[in-house]
């Protein structure tokens, strides 16, 4: 007798920044300052929004690319963490939730289905967001970019991790992100994907392989639904 896969996922993995959050105001805020301390141009909100992603180090280390070069290893090194202490104390100042997200989430948590973040943003930040929205208990699962050594998206030991906690197969969960680690993470570790067209992506959305494409958060059942299980990734 043949295993009947789910019509809908056993569980939900989330990227944060620019899926469930816009965080990219708080982001380009914090950049500004540590770059003013080192007597750097501004850089405006867009700019920033196409550095984000990959991490705090590398957000750091494209933002001085950008306004006249990198610092040897062990300056940047300090700066990054100069960045962290800062942008920890205002991580919810200017970031807001996406419309739909809070509706959806719970409408999810409803149906039981585990939910989980997956995100190159360190967990002391992630934690913090998290509690300033009050989803800390929506989450089963939150892995950051620095709680496996050497370990973020795209790497499918990121994902499969976060899975791993929730005790859910890679074949009946799906990942939802806006930007190109996202949806590779995904490819990487042989999950579903879904991407949102509102993110952050420097890549065209369209481009990025995910099978199911939303416009707002409220299409995210619908496109959950939408997916074949039965057909592997």
């Amino acid at each position: 007798m043949k295993c009947k896969l789910p019509s809908f996922p056993a569980a939900v993995v989330f990227d944060l920044d620019g899926t469930l959050i816009d965080s990219a105001p708080d982001l380009h805020t914090a950049l500004n300052r540590l770059l003013a301390s080192d007597d750097r141009r501004a850089l405006d909100l867009q700019e920033v929004i196409l550095m984000i992603g990959d991490g705090v180090p590398k957000l750091v280390e494209r933002g001085y690319q950008a306004t006249g070069g990198i610092p040897d290893r062990s300056t940047l090194s300090h700066r990054i963490g100069q960045f962290t202490a800062d942008y920890e104390q205002h991580a919810t100042d200017l970031t807001v939730l996406f419309p739909g997200v809070r509706e959806v989430l719970a409408r999810l948590k409803k149906r039981n289905i585990p939910l989980g973040i997956c995100t190159n943003k360190p967990q002391a930040a992630t934690l913090q967001v998290l509690r300033h929205f009050e989803l800390s208990d929506t989450f089963k699962a939150v892995v950051g970019g620095d709680q496996l050594a050497g370990v973020r998206k795209p790497d499918a030991r990121h994902l499969l991790a976060a899975l791993d906690i929730l005790g859910v197969d890679p074949l009946h969960a799906v990942m939802v992100g806006d930007s190109p680690n996202d949806i590779y993470v995904a490819i990487n570790a042989a999950v579903r994907s879904i991407a949102v067209s509102f993110g952050y992506t420097r890549i065209p959305v369209c481009e990025l392989g995910a099978e199911q494409i939303i416009d707002h958060f409220d299409d995210l059942e619908q496109a959950l639904s939408a997916i074949n299980f039965a057909a592997r990734p």
